[in-house]
């Protein structure tokens, strides 16, 4: 795509008179010839010399491409800095309400890419270092994907923040910087298992960070409560670490700040060192090394989970001390009023502590009544549910919040107390069975029994003398057995404002299945909001290619921000002109992809095939194990048949990507079985270039930006019903990708948009969910005969093993991990049949061209500027504030 040059970097004072300011440009096809004259690219390059020589760590005698993306973007940098200072001096002085997101994951990718990008100075950075013998994609290239997320719910957050900045929001980002990140992965080329490693983005360290030591907090665990107030047992600092996040045809340039944990001096016991206690003196460091060390830790030990939720309370204390410290800032002094100036957003159920801490810092730092301070906090925070599985509903131990957070602990406890009561007292005409059925769905502290109740029921089992029943051993045993927890997500279901879904169908399940009870007493609180994606780095940035296409039959570039104007694009998509240049744009970008394959995996796939692909986290609920048994049913077939009938099969080049938790060993076997599949059919001459496996190791942004453009069919084929949305589903969408997959999540949205015969359906519904698992409990399930065939095929050793853990979990009648639970023999037979479609649809180049068309042209309602800008007027309540150009 064209760049243009709407700004340029600040220069230093070398280059400075070399400017031509174009700030204020409109970026539409007539001031292309004003970018052509312009001399931004010879200042670009003069103020990269600079940062060349004073900037970078690079000796002299040293200066390779990864020097030089060190000096380019210590460029960007410094012109961002004035936006940056410039966004938050008109923040503080119109001291507008402002919004905070709370996310434990980030995936922003390539900051460069998208500091130039939204700039307006791709062109101009590309000409510069063209001309100092460099090429703006091998030096991007140099740049490690920050470590901060793993899947949907980082990349989300990364695309709202984009869209805050564009739509020129009073908004910020909160995260923590993980050092490691979750892991780096590979494959083991012998065994094809996934081998993790730590996450080394942050070694040769972050240019688009700065780290603000002034703006550091104290961070509280374990110790005890008295007379109402918390005397900590250990401490650590969170300090902060800020990267500018810059908006698209704007000067605001908003922040996300990262929390850092490190111990604080006055806690390095230097006695104990000196006397050789090391375990002693670094104990403070050791907690802070480990705390922002990696991104979800194993939680499979009580160790495990105090670390994690020791995680999620930093996140929530840090990020709240500091929101309240800047409205204090900004000479706010009335805490009635702190909800007209303050939104704290809470992504999914990881920040859910920010509720109670911002009750403690209220009541034990400020001084305000417990009704004050509940008044504040539930006009204040807001919550959104990216989950519809109640397995995957965050619940701590009891006794692990009580010991690691034992002022927050009373807090929850008085909370859950007067919520019950206020159930109790709104139910009171309703049966009494009825009311204790609703309180035990709703109430947070799920088995407790108070001491007093512990005590009372000791008392009676000791005056019975008689011994008692079988059947009254086995209720105290059952009772036993029953672990008492909290319950993240009624915590931000009492204490939030608001409670929205992520998708139309997510929402409508979450309101009639997953929180029922709440819906029926909080009507006003639940809303949909379905999710997005930022078109900027998901198409315009991404596929550049395809691009210029878009800018050219729309007519301008406008698409870029309003989505609505890809609508025009149906209008030509039979255009047999149109059609040739779509065509050619997704040639270049499979070339890109396959070269990009065969560097990482050695593989080397045909681009006259379909680029089929399916990247997303590793999980059941995903059916990776799906897609993969239908892969080795198509080679069975092949196999089976004559050259003459392989002759007329379509090609494809099947791609997965995606990274297994480390302690989730069903997804690992996945992994591990796509792989076997793949070294049995990408050497089988028989089959030749017909049909290729490839698993692209170590997903992250950047390579979701080579596989997503190069794209002709994208799988997404969860369980109904179990997906709250998904966002990749709408990358691909963008990038001219049909769709094969069920009715889950925003797939349901997306196929009205893009029309059934555009969108591969196939899969039982949700309402049909729990019926079928009831069939397959009651042993009344018939699989297809070719579902037991693949088994067997599998069982066979054909692959070099016979994976029957993994086999286990589709055999059985019920349970979790046995019975198959995400019905992929259910949905076996629909799926072959949907594939047989998209062959026959492939074979007509014409029309897949046509649909692809379609399905790039009805993309926009899932812009994430549209996302934001209803989570702005209908839950935040915040409107833009636009940083003024400079005089």
């Amino acid at each position: 795509m064209r760049s243009t040059a709407r700004a340029t970097v600040t220069p230093t004072p070398r280059a400075r008179a070399r400017v031509v300011r174009t700030n204020g440009v409109k970026k539409n096809a007539a001031n292309a010839a004003t970018v052509a004259k312009s001399d931004g690219a010879e200042a670009v390059k003069e103020n990269v010399r600079w940062h060349a020589a004073k900037s970078t760590s690079a000796l002299p005698i040293e200066f390779g491409t990864p020097e030089m993306y060190q000096a380019v973007a210590q460029s960007v940098r410094e012109g961002l800095f004035d936006r940056w200072n410039d966004t938050y001096a008109h923040f503080h002085k119109e001291n507008p309400k402002q919004a905070y997101y709370l996310s434990m994951e980030y995936l922003q990718g390539r900051a460069l890419t998208n500091a130039i990008g939204n700039m307006g100075l791709t062109g101009e950075y590309s000409d510069a270092l063209r001309s100092l013998g460099y090429t703006l994609e091998d030096v991007m290239s140099v740049e490690r994907n920050a470590g901060l997320g793993n899947g949907g719910l980082g990349r989300l957050a990364s695309c709202f923040l984009d869209s805050i900045a564009t739509l020129d929001l009073p908004a910020w980002g909160y995260g923590l910087r993980y050092k490691y990140g979750l892991f780096k992965q590979a494959v083991d080329k012998k065994t094809g298992e996934q081998l993790e490693f730590a996450d080394d983005w942050l070694e040769v360290g972050n240019p688009w960070e700065v780290a603000r030591p002034q703006t550091a907090y104290p961070i509280n665990f374990y110790g005890k409560v008295v007379d109402g107030k918390w005397v900590p047992g250990q401490q650590v600092r969170a300090v902060a670490y800020d990267s500018p996040i810059p908006g698209y045809d704007t000067r605001n340039c908003i922040s996300l700040r990262m929390w850092d944990a490190q111990p604080s001096a006055v806690d390095f016991d230097l006695a104990s060192f000196n006397a050789s206690d090391y375990e002693t003196s670094m104990g403070p460091t050791n907690l802070a090394a480990m705390l922002c060390a990696v991104l979800y830790p194993g939680d499979g030990t009580r160790e495990g989970k105090a670390l994690r939720l020791s995680q999620q309370y930093m996140l929530c204390s840090a990020s709240v001390q500091d929101i309240l410290a800047r409205w204090k800032e900004r000479g706010n002094t009335d805490w009635t009023k702190l909800p007209e100036k303050v939104a704290i957003q809470m992504n999914d159920t990881h920040p859910t502590l920010a509720a109670p801490e911002l009750m403690r810092i209220l009541m034990d730092e400020e001084g305000l009544s417990w009704d004050d301070a509940w008044a504040i906090t539930t006009k204040t925070v807001a919550y959104t549910n990216h989950t519809v599985m109640p397995e995957a509903l965050e619940k701590w131990p009891l006794d692990l919040v009580q010991e690691l957070l034992p002022r927050h602990f009373e807090i929850i406890k008085r909370i859950d107390d007067e919520f019950v009561a206020s159930v109790k007292a709104k139910y009171a005409s309703k049966p009494a069975a009825e009311i204790e059925r609703a309180i035990g769905a709703m109430r947070i502290l799920e088995n407790y029994v108070s001491p007093e109740e512990k005590a009372a029921k000791k008392a009676t089992k000791a005056s019975k003398k008689d011994k008692k029943d079988k059947k009254d051993k086995k209720d105290d045993k059952e009772e036993a057995e029953a672990p008492a927890v909290v319950r993240m997500a009624n915590l931000c279901c009492i204490s939030g404002m608001a409670i929205n879904g992520v998708a139309a169908i997510h929402s409508e399940i979450v309101k009639d299945v997953v929180f029922n009870d709440f819906y029926q007493l909080f009507p006003e609180k639940f809303q949909n909001k379905t999710n997005g994606v930022t078109p900027r780095r998901w198409l315009a940035w991404a596929n550049p290619q395809l691009s210029e296409v878009i800018t050219k039959w729309v007519g301008n570039d406008e698409w870029i921000t309003n989505t609505d104007e890809l609508r025009k694009l149906a209008d030509n998509a039979s255009d047999s002109k149109l059609q040739a240049e779509w065509k050619a744009a997704k040639l270049a970008r499979k070339q890109i992809c396959k070269d990009y394959i065969k560097k990482v995996t050695d593989i080397d796939v045909p681009i006259d095939s379909m680029f089929d692909v399916q990247v997303k986290r590793i999980h059941e609920y995903k059916r990776q194990l799906l897609n993969i048994l239908g892969i080795i049913y198509r080679y069975k077939q092949m196999k089976a048949m004559t050259p003459e009938e392989r002759a007329k099969c379509v090609p494809r080049v099947c791609i997965f990507g995606g990274k297994a938790y480390a302690t989730y060993m069903q997804a690992k076997r996945i992994v591990r079985l796509i792989n076997n599949v793949g070294s049995i059919v990408n050497n089988d001459p028989e089959i030749g270039d017909l049909l290729k496996v490839v698993f692209v190791p170590d997903y992250n942004v950047s390579l979701a930006e080579t596989l997503i453009p190069a794209s002709e069919l994208s799988q997404h084929i969860s369980t109904a019903g179990t997906e709250a949305s998904g966002t990749s589903n709408m990358k691909f969408q963008m990038n001219g990708c049909l769709i094969i997959g069920t009715l889950d999540g925003a797939n349901v949205e997306i196929r009205e948009c893009v029309g059934e015969d555009n969108f591969f359906l196939f899969g039982i519904t949700d309402p049909e969910v729990e019926p079928a698992r009831k069939e397959r409990a009651e042993g009344k399930f018939v699989p297809d005969k070719r579902f037991t065939e693949v088994v067997e095929y599998v069982r066979s050793g054909v692959f070099g093993d016979k994976f029957e853990e993994l086999l286990g979990s589709l055999e059985g009648n019920e349970g979790f991990g046995r019975g198959d639970y995400f019905l992929v023999g259910k949905d076996f037979a629909s799926y072959l049949e949907a594939q047989e479609r998209v062959d026959e649809a492939y074979r007509n180049q014409q029309g897949w061209t046509e649909s692809s068309i379609i399905s790039t042209a009805y993309s926009g309602k899932f812009n994430s500027d549209r996302t934001i800008d209803q989570y702005a007027k209908e839950i935040w309540g915040i409107t833009p504030c636009t940083v003024p150009e400079r005089k």
